[in-house]
């Protein structure tokens, strides 16, 4: 959530940025300080009426002492209409204060100034490749007929037990599940992420303090009976660990990371973009989660950025890395970079990693501090990235990695797998 300080100060300077995002924020921003603006007299008037209850009360007293009973019922009677418009002023300034709020939560996120213009993903920026293309035997097979051909992964047994999007992974498909996930986790502790295990569900003020409720309300499942939603990705959870914290210096930053299983609904997505893995209802990820000082949120996103990557190369495939033009950006993100693996037979990219700083807007909403040295409390920065997304992991790497007659492990798994190809 932005801050008010920031709108009041240069809206021009929000609304300009905001168009990056192909965001027209002039009507919106125009409200919330016509509301900032009520909010203070409001105060203002409240804080006066409250100064003359004072003085009307050591009136009263005084008047009492002096015997004069009548002119102190007098300025009894005026207390007590001071008091009922103050009411009034307190139930103008709650409902003013809820439409204030209302309104903030509807402004996305700035683009910092490194995000490119542009309107959809054609308009990204590819900032690296790295891998070679795979060596494929003719009459290569997507991964989804790998699946069947050796009886990995079950699309209709998912279908038949839950629905379209619901894969049942099956022997080795299930111990290669296993082996990535302990991958990625062993990987992430190694670069100094400490490995928690939060909840797969959370309330409503979870969602919000990330940024998925409202703006992503639609695309996650929720449980009406408790007013709680599955977990989009381990970054809900993992993030409110530190909603309404106050850090000391000493306790910032923070790199955690976790798995967790992820539930979208993705409603509207249809087509070839779906089939087998490439995109579900349910599925694993291993997130990992910083939160920094804003000076060195930049550095830590390359951080990020350089060990997603790593990671990508221990796995043999080849990728491309693309800055998101302000069109193709989340809500609630300042800067994202994408990671891409390359289907040689679905002869696509496929996306499997977001990184992203959020920089002080996640904070704002989950009231994330931190004490500096001169004991100042400010807003942190927050980070996020997939490290990573298993299903298009697990489409590239059968198809990359097959063969006539099976399909080949890369050696940086087997230890995790126990075996070295599947066939």
């Amino acid at each position: 959530m932005l801050t008010l300080k920031l709108l009041r100060d240069d809206p021009e300077f929000v609304i300009k940025k905001l168009a990056v995002k192909n965001f027209d924020a002039k009507e919106i921003v125009a409200k919330i300080l016509e509301l900032d603006t009520n909010r203070r007299s409001l105060q203002t008037e409240s804080d006066a009426l409250l100064a003359q209850q004072k003085q009307k009360a050591a009136v009263i007293g005084s008047l009492m002492k002096e015997g004069k009973k009548a002119e102190a019922e007098e300025a009894k009677k005026e207390v007590a209409a001071l008091k009922e418009r103050s009411n009034e002023l307190l139930a103008k300034a709650e409902e003013n204060n809820k439409e204030l709020e209302a309104q903030l939560v509807l402004l996305p996120n700035i683009p910092c100034d490194l995000v490119p213009e542009g309107k959809t993903a054609e308009d990204n920026v590819v900032v690296k490749m790295g891998g070679n293309d795979p060596d494929l035997p003719e009459n290569a097979l997507p991964h989804w007929e790998l699946a069947k051909k050796y009886d990995i992964i079950d699309f209709d047994l998912g279908v038949k037990i839950t629905g379209a999007g619901f894969p049942v992974y099956k022997g080795k498909g299930a111990r290669l599940q296993r082996a990535l996930i302990n991958f990625f986790l062993d990987t992430n502790t190694a670069a100094g992420y400490k490995e928690v295990e939060p909840p797969v569900v959370v309330n409503a003020a979870s969602g919000f303090g990330t940024g998925q409720l409202p703006d992503k309300e639609a695309q996650m499942y929720y449980c009406g009976l408790d007013d709680f939603y599955l977990v989009p990705t381990a970054e809900v959870p993992v993030t409110n660990i530190f909603r309404d914290e106050i850090l000391s210096a000493g306790e910032i930053p923070q790199k955690l990371t976790a798995y967790t299983p992820c539930f979208r609904r993705e409603a509207g997505s249809y087509g070839k973009d779906v089939r087998g893995l490439n995109r579900l209802h349910q599925f694993d990820k291993v997130e990992i989660v910083r939160v920094e000082k804003p000076e060195d949120s930049y550095k830590a996103l390359d951080e990020m950025v350089a060990h997603v990557e790593s990671i990508v190369k221990a796995l043999g495939l080849k990728y491309r890395i693309l800055r998101l033009c302000g069109g193709d950006m989340s809500f609630t993100s300042a800067i994202t970079y994408d990671f891409e693996l390359w289907s040689a037979a679905q002869q696509r990219w496929l996306e499997i990693s977001s990184v992203s700083n959020f920089e002080s807007y996640q904070a704002n909403r989950l009231h994330l501090r931190y004490r500096d040295e001169n004991g100042k409390t400010q807003l942190a920065h927050t980070l996020n990235g997939s490290s990573l997304a298993l299903p298009r992991v697990v489409a590239a790497l059968l198809e990359d990695n097959q063969k006539e007659d099976r399909i080949v492990i890369p050696e940086v798994l087997r230890p995790y797998t126990g075996f070295d190809y599947i066939d």
